[in-house]
């Protein structure tokens, strides 16, 4: 049986997925060539990175969501309880993809400016504490997950956090994500092997901090 926790944070993935979509869900075009990112990220992974593995969410996602519509016309509380991983996993999958292609740009790199350098000096001291604690963090994600620069809301202020599988960061933590890196072993492996360190370290030099500031902005308002 799905705990009430459960059930908020399902509640909060379909609030979250009907950002990204109306109707059936779609894999977004990526902002760049898939050789853009090399050499931090090679052209191959990201094919196989978006085009088979975050496709997959979607349409994983779709079958669900078919689903949960039928139960829902049906009235059948047993089996909407029973989609409730299938969401999570798929439409996590989804949330967290669409936000982590925005983050990289061929750009990339070097520091944050304005609001967002000082709302991180604020929070961290400085933007190496800040990179040292996020990539630190997200090392340590035991099997797949994510590692993440969020906003709490309440507090006013940056936060990490780290989360397993595909779990998506605001249903399930209730911070806004801003800045993600995927530490599932199909975003990194053929290109890095097991040395996760490499990976994270190198992937701040693409990282679009213009996109993690207006993702700060709106989630400040």
């Amino acid at each position: 049986m799905l705990s009430s926790r459960g059930l908020v944070s399902l509640a909060r993935v379909r609030q979250g997925l009907k950002v990204l979509a109306c109707d059936k869900h779609t894999l977004p075009d990526l902002p760049y060539d898939y050789n853009a990112l090399e050499p931090v990220i090679s052209a191959e992974i990201m094919q196989l990175h978006h085009s088979k593995h975050h496709a997959t969410y979607v349409t994983n996602l779709n079958v669900a969501e078919e689903k949960l519509a039928e139960a829902q016309a049906k009235n059948d509380v047993s089996t909407i309880i029973s989609l409730a991983p299938a969401l999570r996993f798929n439409g996590g999958g989804h949330l967290n993809h669409s936000i982590f292609w925005q983050n990289l740009s061929p750009n990339g790199g070097g520091e944050p400016t304005g609001a967002l350098l000082e709302a991180i000096k604020r929070d961290f001291g400085s933007f190496e504490n800040l990179k040292n604690q996020l990539s630190a963090s997200t090392v340590a994600v035991q099997g797949s997950g994510w590692g993440w620069l969020g906003y709490n809301k309440q507090s006013k202020r940056l936060q990490i956090a780290a989360c397993p599988n595909q779990d998506p960061l605001e249903a399930t933590t209730g911070l806004v994500p801003l800045f993600g890196i995927d530490v599932w072993e199909h975003a990194y492996y053929l290109q890095y092997k097991n040395v996760r360190p490499d990976y994270v370290k190198a992937i701040f030099n693409k990282a679009n901090w213009a996109d993690v500031a207006e993702r700060l902005a709106k989630a400040s308002k």
